[in-house]
């Protein structure tokens, strides 16, 4: 099969170049593309003197059946020839096409007419520059200090950024790691960044800190040991939720956590169902009753802290409080690690066989924990190129997105639209299809971006109302790969996807 039968023609002529070469002008490297070749990008072809975009272009089909197994979304099988549904049809970016030079209007800009009102969607494969990803890792083990720099194969890609509750945050790419340090550290930037938001795996490692490998919607590996479940979660908030299942079994709960680390007997919750005080000391710095800060330092230990022997943050019982066969259960927020322990004639702890009551316990703060996963968002800035695809007067397309006129979606996956100014969106990477992100060695990313509104609506932001082509146009022009929609809002719905990730 030929390239040509592969990709559709680009609706702009290549820029002519000698010995059969064309030049390409879909990213500022402009490649000289030989025939039969690819650019640079592996996106863009040289067929027959043709240049052509080699990969399908998407379109999400609407299953209006309820109930019943749909593949999800999967690139296979090219158009079948039939006509293409309105209503039940969205035009994706992924394959369509990019609009730079700036002066281009958008590669489809494509009108049907849903529940009895004239709709477009103007589709385009940004190329971003201004971009990166949003990581957040399920575990409360220490992957870094905050601030610290995230490298990919030695070079710096990014930095850890503030804590989330249970999760550990990172802040990868930016204009400043594509392009304002050396080639190599853009390169492998843009690698990385490419590999997280396709879905794939990448190693990382955190200056004093943790090597990681991140994959999105799979669990974080830690140091070669694989995350599990995320904490229910601080030590305080473990001991209000579970403080009338442990009454009774134990008389005294220590709950181990690198943020607060709760005591039961001290605790709120502890003094309302009448526990008394043990005369346990507790290393660490108190904040309220039953509640410490910094009992050890961070580490991949007991709660995200650096002890194997929980019996280090202790202190010595008071004698005048404890006493021998004081029954004490130490446990973490996940439930990982926990010990049993009673004092003995010296009111010092003993390791015990924990009964089948506090493992039962133990067990019940495991099941409330949920699954520790990778979870990549995709963020960028859509600006001159983008805007200058949809309207002559850039600034109308910013504001009728800010309007809620204007719905905005990538790969037809939803997005949140920070605000302020500009249009600067994030997209979970895993409600698109699968492969949607592309790159020009620029380097910068590609990704597919869609802007749906009222035909009339787009007509008064100063559209290329003479591009405009309905949906029901697009048949045999190349190859097109129809795939199920399926979890995410239909984008053709009415306020069905605005600001919103998941």
């Amino acid at each position: 099969m030929s390239l040509r039968d592969e990709a559709a023609p680009l609706a702009s002529e290549a820029m002519p170049a000698k010995d059969d070469k064309i030049r390409c002008d879909a990213c500022p490297v402009m490649c000289y593309i030989r025939p039969g070749a690819t650019g640079a990008c592996d996106r863009y072809a040289n067929a027959d003197g043709a240049l052509v975009r080699v990969d399908p272009h998407v379109l999400l089909e609407r299953t209006l059946e309820q109930g019943g197994e749909l593949v999800p979304f999967a690139r296979s099988g090219a158009w079948d020839g039939s006509v293409v549904r309105e209503g039940n049809t969205f035009v994706t970016a992924i394959g369509a096409g990019t609009t730079y030079p700036d002066y281009k209007p958008a590669p489809f800009i494509v009108s049907s007419e849903v529940d009895g009102v004239d709709m477009v969607t103007v589709v385009t494969e940004g190329i971003f520059s201004y971009c990166g990803v949003k990581v957040k890792i399920d575990t409360d083990r220490f992957v870094g200090p905050e601030t610290s720099l995230v490298r990919v194969a030695g070079e710096a890609i990014g930095h850890v950024t503030t804590g989330e509750y249970g999760s550990q945050m990172l802040s990868l790419g930016g204009v400043h790691h594509l392009t304002g340090g050396s080639k190599k550290e853009g390169r492998v930037t843009c690698d990385a960044l490419l590999e997280l938001c396709n879905g794939k795996a990448v190693e990382m490692t955190i200056d004093g800190g943790a090597t990681l490998i991140v994959e999105a919607g799979k669990p974080p590996i830690v140091n070669g040991q694989t995350e599990t479940r995320m904490r229910v979660g601080c030590g305080s908030a473990t001991i209000g939720i579970f403080a009338k299942q442990w009454l009774g079994k134990a008389d005294e709960v220590v709950v181990v956590d690198d943020h607060i680390t709760g005591v039961l007997s001290e605790h709120q919750a502890g003094k309302l169902l009448g526990i008394p005080d043990t005369g346990i000391k507790l290393k660490g710095r108190r904040s309220t009753p039953g509640r410490y800060f910094q009992v050890a330092q961070p580490g991949t230990g007991w709660g995200g802290t650096d002890i194997d022997d929980p019996l280090s943050i202790l202190g010595p019982f008071d004698p005048k409080v404890a006493y021998p066969g004081l029954r004490l259960l130490m446990t973490s927020t996940t439930g990982e690690h926990s010990a049993y322990y009673q004092l003995d004639d010296d009111l010092r702890p003993v390791q015990v066989e924990m009964p089948d009551v506090l493992v039962s316990a133990v067990e019940r703060i495991a099941e409330n924990c949920e699954p520790a996963l990778s979870t990549v968002l995709f963020m960028a800035g859509a600006g001159g190129s983008l805007r200058a695809g949809v309207t002559d007067n850039p600034v109308r397309l910013t504001r009728s997105v800010k309007d809620a006129l204007t719905s905005v979606t990538c790969g037809g996956a939803p997005v949140y639209v920070w605000p302020g100014g500009g249009i600067t969106f994030m997209v979970d990477v895993t409600r698109l299809p699968e492969n949607a992100f592309g790159y020009v060695p620029t380097p910068a990313l590609v990704a597919p971006i869609e802007f749906t509104l009222k035909l009339s609506d787009y007509e008064a932001l100063g559209g290329y109302m003479d591009c405009v082509r309905p949906l029901s146009s697009l048949t045999g022009e190349g190859r097109r790969s129809v795939v199920p929609h399926r979890d995410n809002p239909w984008p053709m719905q009415p306020g069905g996807l605005r600001h919103a990730i998941g």
